[in-house]
């Protein structure tokens, strides 16, 4: 299936439906009254996170979506039925916007959770409405509002613990496809990954992370050349990003660290908030350099790039190194989500001048 993780629709909640005007006509019944019964509220529109889904392709062939109408009211002391609602699902991680302004109406990061994305109209009141004892024989009635219209974009942020971003033919696809069950397409020719590849990383029973593989960027991304500029918003919800770097090109010409400097820079132009997320350097293919060699590639390397955060290399072909590179990553992002979770509720009765008590 094609990755789509952008598209326009346009939604119609139900209009209500009108009153009715209407007096009771039965024998022996000289003074019947009014009996015309408010019309039916409009359908809604919702949206709801389906964690099944992980594109918008079916919203980029189908734009319309329209709830149906109330129905009118009705003599006899009928009200008008209300119209159905419709559900739109969408892929966990989907941010809904509204397109005339710009205005983020909506985020769907929790799977099941269920968002009003336009209001159907409230149905118009009947004579019975206006009936009192003043106004025994009222003749008014009111029309059903409107249901609320909406033109909305549609982006997909995929949500995901780590982000692994380099150059075409880093190794990224190759790594994570050695960490976790994903099966990403694997060639030796650059842009090889055309859309992002979610994997679940299994550390240990009930512990697990979730890394994202975009495609490659290139010098020049922020101002749109490549592909990777149009998945770069797929690492903003990251908690951490891993640089990967080809440390042994099959081109002598290729130097790896101006490649590496050329892609901190996209990052910055992109978005600072972006840049200044926790990233970690992946040397990657140390298994093409000869083992005397390895150690003083890896500081000549780390020396030229003025880098001074952690440091890890692998081979993603025969693994070596992954195990511990794994282990770290789901440490820090274990005592990352931890910081996020607001702190536990202490009952007041049970706390003495500021200190838990530990009587019952």
């Amino acid at each position: 299936m094609k990755f789509v993780d952008e598209a326009y629709i346009d939604i119609a909640a139900g209009d209500g439906g009108n009153g009715c005007a209407s007096f009771r006509h039965e024998k022996y019944k000289e003074f019947g009254g009014p009996d015309g019964g408010d019309g039916g509220r409009g359908g809604h529109v919702y949206a709801v996170a389906d964690v099944n889904l992980n594109t918008l392709v079916d919203y980029r062939y189908s734009r319309r979506h329209e709830a149906r109408k109330g129905e009118h009211g009705k003599g006899s002391d009928m009200f008008g039925v209300k119209g159905d609602d419709i559900t739109l699902k969408m892929p966990v991680g989907t941010i809904v916007t509204d397109a005339e302004t710009g205005e983020v109406l909506h985020e769907l990061l929790v799977p099941g959770e269920v968002v009003m994305l336009a209001k159907g109209g409230d149905g118009g009141f009947g004579n019975m409405h206006y009936k009192s004892s003043i106004n025994r024989s009222p003749r008014q009635k009111t029309p059903g509002w409107a249901g609320e219209r909406k033109e909305l974009k549609l982006e997909l942020k995929v949500l995901a613990d780590v982000g692994l971003l380099g150059m075409p033919n880093a190794g990224k696809s190759t790594l994570i496809s050695a960490i976790s069950n994903a099966r990403p397409k694997i060639a030796d020719y650059p842009f090889t990954t055309l859309h992002p590849n979610l994997g679940v990383v299994r550390v240990a029973p009930e512990k697990s992370f979730v890394v994202a593989d975009v495609p490659g960027l290139i010098e020049g991304a922020a101002e749109g050349a490549g592909l990777g500029h149009q998945f770069l918003r797929h690492l903003q919800r990251t908690h951490l990003l891993l640089h990967m770097v080809d440390v042994a090109p099959f081109d002598d010409s290729v130097d790896p660290v101006a490649q590496a400097k050329a892609i901190v820079a996209e990052l910055k132009k992109y978005d600072k908030a972006l840049y200044d997320k926790p990233r970690w350097l992946v040397l990657n293919k140390l298994d093409m350099v000869p083992a005397e060699q390895r150690e003083a590639l890896v500081k000549d390397f780390v020396k030229r790039f003025k880098y001074k955060g952690p440091v890890f290399e692998v081979s993603a072909l025969t693994r070596e190194g992954c195990e511990r590179l794994v282990q770290t990553i789901y440490e820090h992002v274990a005592k990352t989500q931890r910081a996020l979770q607001p702190p536990e509720e202490v009952d007041p009765r049970f706390v003495d001048d500021g200190v838990p008590s530990s009587k019952a």
